[in-house]
């Protein structure tokens, strides 16, 4: 468990926070590149840490991302007109480009200078990956682009999605860095009947491995971006089925997967409440078929577009899935009792009944941890080692080391029974192969 001093510093994010001061030290995705499809095309509302924004693509395909608020009269600019290198408030004609400099003041005299003097908040924003990213730190700290391997690949080798979550972004990465919860939370009796069937999973007489022990063996081992830990289950006489995860700082995972398919999750802190969730995949062999992708996009189910309202007013323009705590993620009881272990027809709505039911904010000076909960347990003292760290003017290794991000994670069938053996037996674990056809 922890003290709940320790919980608020590890879950709050917003301004002058010490994890959001540490979070602001990433580059992190806010939309996808699709959202703003075209030069001078709509802009579209966002909130990330706490800070309500909004996203543009200027004339010049530029992007800008700026205060919500426009510092003359606090209207929304989400309403204003994208229009040659620029957007511009309809309230009063104030325009700004994507650095945040007032550029046109058509309201005031021709001759005055007032424009110069006003300047609206902005961040650095670049596409990558099929991702808008933003920086929100220190400008002298500014690092490059994390050189994640599905950001490196051609669009036809990538395939990334995003959503909505309506919980804190901690709970949530660690639901993703648990190996255990698979054994129960996503186990199919009938793996017929599973959406994407058999795909990610590796079988035994017809079983998946991860059904065989539901209590695994784990080991971490700490690096200089986050780190990977080995979850250990026997499934024979001296054989062992080996998940190898990576956790990336600050919020990344790299979840293992049979075959030429490499991929995991981000969980971007919108608020203390809300996360927007990137899902990524990389093909490290051919290209995706368009079959390929819809099986990979099937879960969550029924993403819709909306416009969510948060309990402080401010707005967002985002994905929705169908299944949410307020329809019980349309839980089937009959299911439970003869299909999968949850009721629950979606793998990744699985996990989001679990950490969503948590509370917005999960009480962990509540929680008995176990052996399997290792993994979580690192996740939190690193984070919050980082976050005290900087706060005495110690700043994190990763951000600035951007090729450091460029790792995989691994399943194996193996009879080793030692982690660290299994690391040195499999060489190419923990490093991406981000030479990929152009």
């Amino acid at each position: 468990m922890l003290t709940r001093e320790d919980n608020e510093l590890l879950t709050q994010t917003g301004p002058g926070t010490p994890m959001g001061d540490l979070f602001r030290r990433f580059w992190q995705p806010v939309l996808l590149a699709e959202e703003l499809p075209e030069p001078d095309c709509p802009p579209v509302r966002i909130k990330v840490l706490s800070e309500q924004m909004v996203a543009f693509r200027d004339t010049n395909n530029e992007i800008g991302v700026i205060d919500n608020f426009c510092p003359h009269r606090r209207a929304s600019l989400f309403f204003g007109r994208n229009e040659e290198s620029g957007l511009r408030c309809v309230y009063h004609g104030w325009k700004y480009d994507v650095n945040g400099e007032c550029v046109d003041m058509p309201s005031e005299p021709a001759e005055s200078n007032f424009k110069d003097k006003v300047k609206i908040k902005s961040y650095p924003a670049r596409e990558w990956g099929g991702c808008i990213w933003i920086y929100m730190g220190p400008i002298e700290q500014m690092p490059g682009l994390p050189q994640f391997e599905w950001c490196m690949v051609p669009a036809s080798h990538r395939n990334v999605r995003r959503w909505i979550q309506e919980s804190n972004y901690m709970q949530a990465t660690e639901g993703e860095i648990d190996t255990s919860h698979v054994s129960f939370n996503h186990r199919w009796f009938d793996l017929s009947k599973a959406p994407r069937q058999n795909i990610g999973r590796r079988l035994k007489n017809g079983a998946a491995l991860t059904n065989l022990d539901g209590a695994p063996q784990l080991t971490v081992k700490e690096t200089d971006y986050g780190f990977i830990y080995g979850s250990r289950r026997r499934v024979d006489v001296d054989e062992y089925y080996w998940r190898v995860t990576q956790f990336v700082l600050p919020f990344y995972s790299f979840i293992p997967n049979p075959g030429e398919r490499e991929g995991g999750r981000c969980w971007v802190p919108m608020d203390d409440t809300h996360i927007s969730v990137f899902q990524y995949s990389v093909s490290t062999g051919e290209a995706y078929t368009e079959e390929q992708r819809a099986m990979m996009n099937i879960s969550p189910e029924n993403l819709q577009r909306v416009m969510y309202q948060f309990d402080d007013g401010s707005y967002v323009d985002t994905w929705r899935p169908q299944r949410q705590m307020e329809n019980d993620f349309l839980i089937d009881r009959d299911m439970q009792r003869t299909i999968n272990y949850t009721g629950i027809g979606s793998g990744r709505e699985q996990d989001m009944a679990m950490t969503d039911s948590m509370g917005a904010i999960a009480d962990r000076t509540r929680e008995h941890l176990g052996t399997s909960d290792t993994a979580i347990i690192a996740g939190r003292r690193i984070l919050l080692r980082l976050a005290r760290e900087l706060q005495e003017g110690v700043e994190p290794y990763a951000p600035s080391h951007p090729e450091v991000f460029g790792v995989r994670a691994i399943d194996v069938v193996d009879s080793q029974a030692d982690f660290f053996k299994l690391l040195q037996e499999k060489g190419e674990l923990g490093k991406s192969k981000a030479t990929m056809p152009a």
